[in-house]
């Protein structure tokens, strides 16, 4: 079978398991759980000297997503800025808009919301949504490899923090993955960090 049939396959098993976690009672309190998981994470590695940083991104859930703001306004209550992704081409990385919860916004491609307007910024801490992510920080896109691509380009200029932020019924025992994959630093969840 092609990686392409085996992402394939992944994808609909991993859709089916988040539907099944966005669906549960539980799943406001787990968004936030994630939000509180993230900053106790952040909080180990700036004392452990990591920088701390400045501009992160988040998204504004579509579908079945994990929903990330209560993260993004608790990171913006730490004066970090708050960018969301905005798709600017097809196999393109993504560009990042200014985000707050006030924001007016239009609709954006693939049903996500994006700012009207507000600064092009570039972070360096991103939240990246996933349909499935493995032990080994493995993550399981979409399939347009966008956040691949975005990710390949920042850190080709500085060191970024990238996190996965998920269900933990989002979990899989192995991602399927080839070599233009980002790998991720982190993962959180309503259970914890995987790191």
């Amino acid at each position: 079978m092609k990686i392409a049939e085996v992402k394939a396959e992944a994808r609909r098993e991993g859709f089916a398991q988040r539907a099944q976690a966005h669906s549960a009672p539980t799943a406001a309190w787990a968004a936030t759980s994630a939000a509180d998981h993230l900053l106790s994470h952040l909080d180990s590695l700036i004392a452990a000297g990591a920088p701390a940083p400045a501009i992160a991104s988040g998204y504004l859930p579509i579908r079945t997503e994990i929903d990330p703001r209560p993260a993004m306004e608790a990171l913006l209550g730490r004066g970090i800025r708050v960018c969301v992704p905005v798709i600017v081409a097809r196999a393109a990385p993504l560009a990042f808009r200014e985000w707050n919860p006030g924001a007016a916004l239009v609709p954006g491609p693939f049903g996500a919301s994006v700012p009207r307007g507000g600064a092009w910024l570039e972070p360096d801490l991103l939240l990246v949504p996933l349909v499935s992510f493995d032990a080994g920080r493995g993550r399981l896109g979409y399939g347009g490899g966008f956040y691949d691509r975005t990710l390949a380009k920042l850190r080709a200029r500085a060191p970024r923090l990238a996190v996965g932020i998920a269900y933990q019924g989002q979990f899989c025992p192995s991602v399927p993955l080839e070599p233009t994959d980002a790998p991720l630093d982190a993962v959180v969840t309503e259970t914890g960090v995987l790191c």
